[in-house]
């Protein structure tokens, strides 16, 4: 008896954890692209380079605190899917806003993870849940979710008020200023309203599909460490002694964008120093949202916790755009905003309740 109540003690304390974890992902996650909102980040470009940097300093300090777990190659592989995806965030903020472009990547991120955890893609092991029925449902209401979405229309400004001094790029020739001197207006700016519909959402679920895809490396090193004939024999079953191989494959391919990209500019891209700041503190919120995802990887699993995390970010963020960014307007809108918040909100727990 005793050893039945200490499981069941030990069974609610990860539990709580996991849903905490998720709870700070969620807000952070909503959050994070916050402190650049109000300011030009150009093509985006440099600000990815920042924000990568800023993400790998903070793994570096968790990789200090766990006393340097061994590092998986193969873990980078995530990192690289998901600064590719990264690259195209920026532009989805420019052409449909914080909210509405957060909310269509997340549905897809939603279920490209969800998926590929419950039905064991990509060569990793099927995850079993106690009540299948509640995950699928709770999935489905996550996703119906994204659908409602679609229909919040958002009102963008294509370019916030700057000086003459702060669009100067950082990396300008002093001897031909006034020849290098870059327009702030970039390429989604020339758009029409309803090209830059299009074309934003289509980049967002291009990004939904890569941010959904980043766990797997993980996931499967994991899986495959029970096998003593795998190359993975014996690695570790904690999510998080595999972040700083993860947001270290993050950096490196931000930083080869970067530098194809300063290429093609002819060694002159577009850097502004107003975005340095905020791109690192936004780098800080999203590192933490990670780690903590990591964490409720590890005591939910991946299948219940990718419809939580991936879902309700988007209230949040809805928040923001209608509450600071003023996005979002119109009863219309926000009676649909109301509805996804209680569809999203019953299908994180349905999932939740679907881990018992």
């Amino acid at each position: 008896m005793a050893n039945l109540i200490t499981a069941a003690n030990s069974t609610n304390t990860e539990l709580t954890i996991g849903f905490i974890s998720s709870a700070v992902s969620v807000l952070l996650y909503g959050s994070n692209f916050v402190p650049v909102k109000k300011f030009d980040t150009g093509d985006g470009m440099f600000f990815q380079w920042i924000l990568c940097a800023s993400i790998w300093i903070v793994s570096l300090v968790v990789n200090i605190i766990l006393h340097s777990p061994k590092f998986w190659p193969l873990a980078m592989v995530g990192g690289c899917v998901w600064a590719t995806g990264n690259i195209t965030v920026v532009p989805i903020v420019k052409t449909v806003g914080l909210g509405l472009g957060l909310l269509i990547w997340a549905s897809f991120n939603l279920l490209t993870g969800w998926a590929s955890s419950r039905f064991g893609m990509f060569g990793i092991d099927p995850e079993i849940v106690a009540n299948p029925n509640l995950n699928y449902a709770g999935a489905g209401l996550s996703a119906l979710s994204a659908v409602i979405f679609l229909f919040v229309k958002s009102d963008v400004n294509s370019a916030p008020s700057v000086s003459e001094s702060d669009i100067t790029p950082l990396l300008s020739n002093s001897l031909n200023s006034q020849q290098n001197i870059v327009s702030d207006e970039s390429w989604v700016d020339k758009l029409s309203p309803l090209q830059k519909r299009l074309i934003g959402s289509a980049m967002a679920v291009v990004a939904g599909i890569l941010y959904g895809s980043n766990f797997i490396p993980v996931l499967y090193i994991k899986d495959h460490s029970k096998n003593n004939q795998s190359i993975y024999a014996g690695a570790s079953q904690f999510d998080l002694d595999y972040v700083f191989a993860h947001f270290s494959g993050i950096f490196l391919t931000s930083t080869v964008y970067f530098l194809i990209y300063c290429a093609i500019m002819k060694n002159h891209p577009k850097v502004y120093p107003q975005a340095i700041l905020p791109g690192f503190v936004s780098g800080v919120l999203w590192a933490i949202a990670t780690c903590c995802w990591f964490l409720a990887n590890n005591y939910l699993s991946a299948v219940v916790s990718f419809p939580i995390i991936t879902a309700g970010p988007g209230i949040i963020a809805a928040m923001w755009g209608v509450l600071v960014f003023k996005e979002i307007k119109g009863m219309r809108n926000y009676l649909l905003l109301v509805l996804a918040f209680c569809i999203v909100v019953s299908g994180s727990l349905l999932t939740g309740f679907s881990k018992k």
